[in-house]
């Protein structure tokens, strides 16, 4: 499938890849429907989630799914919202769900865009943004899902003092974040020392897109920006 039209910060590639195993059609099938993120969304997100949730974490673009499971796995007290309109990724973290027995995952296989736009004023506790594509050809880099009119809708959506984790493996990726989020007056950066941002996150799983950049010699930024 060729790329799929969408404005500024929204979802731009492939819906599709590998061919999916019988396996994970049936996840799709039978395991998908009872665990997605329907619109409109409740005034309180809490309700989505069997449990009582303590906070709610939002993760844009999830790959496979290695930092949401781990997430899931190690603050089950958490809401999370996973979103992934990549179905090859949407199946393998359903087989992680499956697997271990995952009950506090909610995901969504639409464009980002769509989700925050929908979301409630000041309902999330915090944010991830983790190694998107870095569309580096000067004439792709509008297609780039951190932009003026996304940051806004996060913040939107962001509690006071709420994160907003970010990864790239690309130095331009960025320096291009950095310049959006410090000209934005709903964010303030509070890296400690120049090497902050090159030491990730404690607790940090990592990632399969993070475990190449480092194969092929691209040190990851991981960059946590403060709603204000």
């Amino acid at each position: 499938m060729g790329p799929e039209p969408a404005g500024p910060g929204g979802f731009h590639g492939r819906r599709k890849g590998k061919r999916l195993r019988a396996g994970q059609e049936e996840r799709l099938r039978d395991l998908l429907p009872g665990l997605a993120v329907a619109l409109p969304l409740p005034a309180d997100l809490g309700t989505l989630f069997a449990h009582s949730p303590t906070a709610i974490w939002l993760e844009i673009g999830f790959g496979g799914g290695e930092h949401l499971a781990a997430a899931a796995r190690t603050h089950p007290g958490v809401g999370l919202i996973g979103v992934e309109p990549f179905v090859n990724g949407m199946a393998k973290m359903l087989a992680a769900i499956a697997e271990d027995g995952l009950r506090s995952v909610r995901l969504f296989d639409r464009d980002a865009t769509e989700l925050l736009e929908a979301l409630p004023p000041a309902s999330l506790d915090r944010a991830y943004l983790l190694f998107p594509d870095p569309w580096p050809k000067r004439r792709q880099r509008k297609r780039r899902f951190v932009s003026d009119a996304t940051l806004a809708r996060l913040a939107r959506a962001l509690k006071p003092d709420a994160e907003f984790r970010f990864a790239t493996d690309i130095d331009d990726y960025a320096g291009w974040t950095l310049a959006r989020v410090l000209r934005s007056p709903d964010f303030a950066w509070d890296a400690q020392g120049s090497e902050a941002w090159r030491r990730p996150w404690a607790g940090w799983p990592g990632t399969r897109y993070e475990a190449k950049a480092l194969r092929e010699g691209r040190p990851p930024s991981y960059l946590t920006f403060r709603r204000v």
